[in-house]
């Protein structure tokens, strides 16, 4: 007897943590999208694996993934529909053997896809599995701050790091490595896919110019608790942006906040290290 996949933890846990996204701001309309690694075995308890509903070319090719199976939020789908019709708005898929087809084992009931966005997703996961075997999670939303302070501040990489670290103590604790940034192009492409797997080789936050931003954890926890971390700092300094700065972090804070916690920063993004 199968088990009911949305009974399943890590079923529920991406309704709850999309509603929150949803709740938070970040995910307006259908912007935004999500996809989690599932064990096969975690699949096999609830669905028959033989049995495909239909295919669906990927667009790109992706050997280093076939037969993995990954959770996903479909294209133009919102958020905030997520929790009343799951099976509508997310799909279970599985990368074929030869990588350029994803087989459809449940969800997209009306008949739609994958999200737009499944490129950077993908490629992003393969990546981040070199790096991180945990890694399971892709995380993409519209942050409201953290979108305007693209408008306003030096896209560099080491200076908006810098910035985000001197905006509250927990910045470099969270992300010590900082975030990487990409410049405003046109999404859903797979050369967006391919610099955001790039990217995410030395961060796990990828800042989309203009646009939003990518992260990546081991868990959803992680990966939502990254977002909400960058888009905290990036409200402050908003809002201190036009004001005369009397005081802020230094480098010695920092320094000693990364020793305290056991973590080494990007190399060269203090000034005293």
């Amino acid at each position: 007897m199968k088990r009911n996949i949305l009974f399943e933890p890590w079923m529920t846990e991406m309704i709850r943590t999309l509603t929150n996204m949803y709740n938070h701001g970040w995910d307006e309309r259908n912007g935004g999208n999500v996809s989690m690694l599932v064990d096969e075995e975690q699949v096999v308890r609830c669905l028959d694996p033989d049995r495909v509903i239909r295919r669906i070319p990927t667009g790109f090719t992706a050997t280093e993934l076939a037969g993995k199976y990954f959770l996903v939020t479909g294209t133009g789908k919102y958020f905030k529909n997520v929790q009343y019709a799951p099976a509508v708005n997310l799909g279970l898929v599985r990368i074929t053997a030869a990588g350029d087809e994803a087989e459809l084992l449940w969800g997209f009931t009306d008949g739609g896809t994958f999200t737009s966005e499944f490129a950077a997703h993908m490629m992003t996961h393969a990546a981040r599995l070199r790096v991180n075997p945990e890694n399971r999670i892709y995380m993409h939303c519209h942050p409201t701050n953290l979108l305007a302070m693209t408008y306003v501040h030096e896209l560099d990489e080491r200076s908006f790091t810098r910035t985000l670290w001197q905006m509250c103590t927990e910045c470099i604790v969270v992300f010590p490595e900082g975030v990487n940034i990409l410049p405003c192009v046109v999404c859903g492409t797979n050369q967006l896919g391919m610099d955001t797997a790039e990217k995410m080789k030395t961060a796990r936050l990828v800042i989309w110019s203009q646009h939003g931003l990518s992260a990546v954890g081991n868990t959803l926890d992680e990966a939502f608790g990254l977002i909400e971390t960058v888009e905290k700092a990036a409200e402050i300094y908003m809002k201190i942006a036009g004001l005369p700065r009397i005081n802020t972090i230094s480098d010695e804070i920092l320094q000693g906040l990364a020793e305290r916690f056991g973590l080494v920063p990007r190399e060269g993004y203090l000034n005293n290290a």
